[in-house]
């Protein structure tokens, strides 16, 4: 996927999903104007509270609709939703703000060099250029936690790696295309490895367990070693608040 901000507003496709859900899709891009919609639906449809409906599941360019067919309809569901299109100028509510304190470099973050090395710019550079973009949380990934930020400045852009890590450690910092993202458990992966955090993105003694949600912003704060060790220490030895932060403020 690529990014634009010049998506067309075209009607939405409705597709099938299995015997109780089914998607609404708004475009085939990594694109602002289309998560826009997707956001303004799925607000919409929350705040309607329509009988049968389970669960919402935003994505880049979609919404999945989960619904319970012993209460509803896909037809009743799906007529409701085309219902609420109509009020596609609503204001969409602005997520929380984030601000992760990121040590870049070094093995923390093992991609770095090459990075810099391949976009022809510096080190220091990549790093003032990630961590001074403010960045939307467009979906949830495929492990508890893992969110896909965009969009990352351009010149910033590579494809993923040629060859993917066997075991990529949590809190690593990482971007691909046009995305960034926090490994939140250790996991294989082919990103490029900027840095690490020591926020966890999934702790099982946090209420609740998945610190971020569609919608909120994030963005990287390059801290020195000492600071990202103490701050480490804090969540090893069981500190799991962390709290979102006003426009302007530290972490």
């Amino acid at each position: 996927m690529t990014e634009t901000t010049t998506a067309p507003h075209v009607l939405p496709r409705f597709l099938s999903a299995g015997d109780t859900a089914f998607v609404v899709e708004f475009g085939e891009t990594v694109d602002p104007v289309v998560n826009r919609r997707v956001m303004q639906l799925g607000e919409a449809a929350r705040a309607a509270g329509i009988p049968g409906l389970v669960d919402l599941v935003p994505t880049f360019r979609s919404l999945l609709i989960h619904y319970d067919p012993l209460v509803t309809s896909r037809a009743t569901v799906e007529a409701s939703l085309r219902g609420l299109l109509s009020d596609s100028d609503s204001e969409v509510r602005e997520g929380r703000l984030w601000e992760f304190p990121t040590l870049y470099g070094n093995e923390f973050g093992p991609d770095l060099e090459e990075v810099a090395k391949r976009t022809g710019l510096t080190p220091e550079r990549v790093v003032e250029l990630h961590a001074g973009t403010e960045y939307k949380v467009y979906m949830m990934g495929f492990m508890p936690g893992l969110a896909y930020l965009g969009i990352i400045p351009k010149e910033l852009e590579l494809p993923r790696r040629s060859e993917p890590r066997v075991r990529v450690p949590a809190g690593s910092v990482s971007i691909a295309i046009n995305l960034t993202n926090v490994y939140s458990d250790e996991s294989p992966g082919g990103w490029h490895l900027l840095g690490r955090t020591p926020v966890r993105l999934f702790d099982l003694h946090r209420d609740p367990p998945i610190l971020l949600a569609a919608g909120d912003r994030v963005r990287f704060r390059s801290v020195a070693k000492d600071v990202y060790d103490e701050l480490a220490e804090r969540v090893r030895t069981g500190d799991t608040s962390f709290h979102p932060v006003e426009a302007g403020a530290m972490a």
